[in-house]
């Protein structure tokens, strides 16, 4: 996992789950969200994994 400081992981974490509409990202949200981050879409897709988020209508099989 790529190595994310701790302020970054929390604003990360928050703007997850507040997001995630009914506990489900779609793909191109969290693609946004790694792109805007400046993260991998690993690092968001372990992270949906551990806040119990689905990542839905996956476009790339990213997740």
């Amino acid at each position: 996992m790529q190595l994310v400081d701790a302020a970054k992981m929390a604003e990360l974490r928050k703007t997850m789950a507040n997001l995630a509409n009914g506990g489900v990202l779609t793909c191109p949200q969290a693609r946004a969200i790694a792109e805007q981050f400046d993260v991998s879409k690993t690092v968001v897709g372990q992270l949906a994994d551990e806040l119990k988020i689905k990542i839905r209508n996956c476009e790339l099989g990213c997740f």
